[in-house]
């Protein structure tokens, strides 16, 4: 499994209805290949809560160690990645959220005064929870009662659900710095990354060059390269190989194309170096994924 994703990084999921724009999912990384889901944004927020192990969990610049009955809580169209912490698989609830059940209507006294100072401030892409923290722990208690909420919904499920969020946000709201002002600069930082991150993803296929890159920001090669590593905590490079792999994968489950074709199509200059990069970033061959892929549907 592998997170959809448009080539501008946005996630391709419907995160609830129209009417009701809330998705409560329990998740686990070991469900994605290569234990670790795709740096990706949506326009929802979202609260992650520990179930069990112990995760990885990078908001823009910030990663996060988060063990059982830690949460975190990742702002409006930031981009964030997952990734394991240890060799063990870590189980979480994702509650994705749009702002405007929140606010209800645009322009709203809710909308302007509580949820944008929150939402359309870049100096807070995120915030963790833990249990040593009083108001912490309140956010953290209220998202174990959406656990219990989705498991065993009663007839009022979507108002007691709506009341839990709305006590999450009173909390943020009144512990957050809302007064920081984000310079020009920290602004400028976080668009170019993302301008990169959505060149990637679509032009992944073709043979890129780091001039290439750093053309689509207007920068120079060395400080390209040094704003993606440190926003991203790799190699601007050692992002792309990545990426590839995880795209040559659906390929591979199809069994439609060749080794050689698909390697070719994520932008690879041989399937022996496709081959190479497959065994290092996933324990095996190409070959030997698709076989292990079929295996388990058969049995």
């Amino acid at each position: 499994m592998q997170i959809t994703l448009r080539s501008d990084g946005r996630e391709i999921k419907s995160h609830g209805d129209y009417a009701f724009p809330v998705l409560v999912s329990p998740e686990r990384l070991d469900a994605y290949e290569m234990g670790s889901f795709a740096c990706h944004w949506h326009p929802e927020i979202e609260f992650t809560l520990i179930l069990t192990g112990e995760i990885l969990y990078q908001v823009n610049d910030r990663t996060y160690h988060l063990k059982k009955e830690d949460g975190v809580f990742c702002n409006a169209n930031m981009l964030h990645t997952g990734r394991h912490a240890d060799s063990h698989d870590c189980t979480y609830l994702s509650v994705t959220v749009n702002p405007s059940l929140l606010y209800g209507y645009e322009a709203s006294l809710l909308q302007t005064k509580f949820i944008q100072p929150v939402t359309e401030n870049p100096l807070l892409p995120s915030a963790s929870f833990s249990r040593e923290v009083p108001w912490e722990r309140e956010v953290l208690s209220h998202l174990d009662t959406i656990r219990q909420l989705w498991q065993e919904p009663p007839r009022s499920y979507e108002l007691r659900l709506l009341t839990e969020l709305y006590q999450i946000w009173i909390l943020l709201f009144d512990h957050l710095d809302l007064d920081a002002r984000p310079s020009s600069g920290d602004v400028r930082e976080l668009e170019r990354l993302r301008r990169i991150v959505t060149f990637i993803h679509g032009h992944y296929m073709e043979h890129i060059s780091l001039e290439d890159i750093s053309g689509c920001v207007n920068m120079c090669k060395s400080e390209c390269c040094r704003l993606f590593k440190r926003n991203m905590n790799q190699p601007l490079f050692d992002y792309l190989l990545h990426y590839r792999i995880r795209q040559s994968i659906p390929l591979l489950v199809q069994g439609k194309d060749s080794i050689t074709d698909i390697s070719l199509q994520c932008g690879f200059s041989s399937p022996s170096y496709y081959t190479k990069l497959f065994r290092k970033f996933m324990g095996c061959t190409p070959r030997e994924y698709t076989k292990s892929v079929h295996a388990k549907k058969q049995s």
